[in-house]
């Protein structure tokens, strides 16, 4: 991933964007360019998506989208949307990279932001929108460890790239930390740290693939499986919803699965959640504001742009002592005395 050297820094993420202290006395609007999977996947186009639409509540601005089919329409759309009176082009994807890049060089004057992606070294109009999402999943592994039965928990993901990576970085080195402080031998299948292989089923929208992967862990006596593919994930659930929870549990990302995925929602041990919403918000307000800068937008545990869901229904199922250490192990991640990565 391209990271750039200036990052900008916002406080109380998900509780304070003062949205409503804006009021356009112009007209306004936000163009959005999702990836594949469709704007109502359940997952990161919809939840930025959200961003868009809670800024017209709140903010008053227009918005509109155009969904990518195929990768092959990433630039297309992205041009398609040039001096088409769009105030700010927002586009949801690490994949969107490349074509972002292009598009915003090339129209230099065009505010531009990207989720999932940052450059090095900066495009002074272009915002990248990333999320040190390996603290949340660091906290959903160690869960995930004091949850299982079989001592095994999998994780797989819909492309080999870091957007995807960095939750089974997380995940696997919190089932490691549990592992460590316990003395206990829980395994993770599916993604290997230090080789970078894992399984992956090439797509984000093949929900027929999320129920043959997790079954394969399955079969390999996983108990709780963390899908890192989008609407793949959704295969997943159903496969679980089948079994019964107490044979498979899920544990979301991106959005908090157990509101979107209403029909299986109590498949969800919790979900890794990275609330694209509320940055895509924070970078309309900005740039409505006049304040828009090109650099890098972090979340993170402590402003709460990445976070571990509820329990919900399985509240009752997570023992008190181990929902204190979690809350222990979050304060110690956000101090840095407790490191997420190598």
């Amino acid at each position: 991933m391209r990271h750039s050297g200036s990052k900008m820094c916002f406080a109380a993420l998900v509780t304070a964007f003062g949205l409503a202290a804006a009021s356009p006395a112009f007209s306004f609007t936000a163009c959005q360019v999702t990836d594949t999977g469709g704007i109502d996947d359940n997952s990161f186009n919809q939840t930025a998506w959200k961003g868009v639409q809670d800024a017209q509540k709140e903010l008053g601005v227009d918005g509109r989208f155009l969904e990518s089919q195929a990768e092959t329409d990433y630039d297309a759309n992205i041009n398609s949307l040039i001096d088409g009176d769009c105030d700010v082009i927002i586009t949801v994807g690490f994949l969107l990279g490349d074509a972002t890049e292009k598009a915003a060089k090339a129209n230099p004057d065009q505010p531009f932001s990207i989720v999932d992606f940052a450059y090095d070294p900066i495009i002074p109009n272009v915002l990248g929108q990333v999320y040190a999402t390996d603290q949340a999943a660091f906290l959903a592994g160690y869960l995930a460890a004091g949850m299982t039965q079989t001592k095994i928990l999998g994780t797989f993901g819909g492309i080999n790239i870091p957007p995807v990576t960095i939750f089974m970085d997380g995940f696997v080195r919190g089932a490691n930390y549990w592992n460590e402080v316990k003395g206990d031998s829980v395994l993770v299948l599916g993604w290997d740290l230090e080789s970078r292989e894992g399984l992956f089923t090439n797509n984000f929208d093949n929900l027929d693939d999320g129920r043959a992967y997790a079954q394969n862990l399955y079969d390999e006596g996983a108990d709780i499986v963390l899908p890192v593919a989008g609407p793949v994930g959704l295969g997943s659930a159903t496969l679980a919803d089948e079994l019964g929870v107490d044979r498979l549990k899920i544990i979301g990302v991106d959005a908090d699965l157990y509101f979107t995925d209403t029909e299986r929602q109590h498949v969800y041990l919790t979900s890794v959640t990275k609330r694209m919403d509320a940055t895509v918000a924070h970078v309309i307000k900005t740039t409505l504001n006049g304040e828009f800068m090109g650099g890098l937008l972090v979340g993170t545990l402590d402003n709460g742009g990445v976070d571990l869901a509820p329990f919900h229904d399985m509240e009752d199922a997570v023992p008190d002592e181990l929902k204190a250490e979690l809350e222990a192990l979050r304060a110690h991640i956000i101090d840095g005395s407790v490191s997420v990565s190598d």
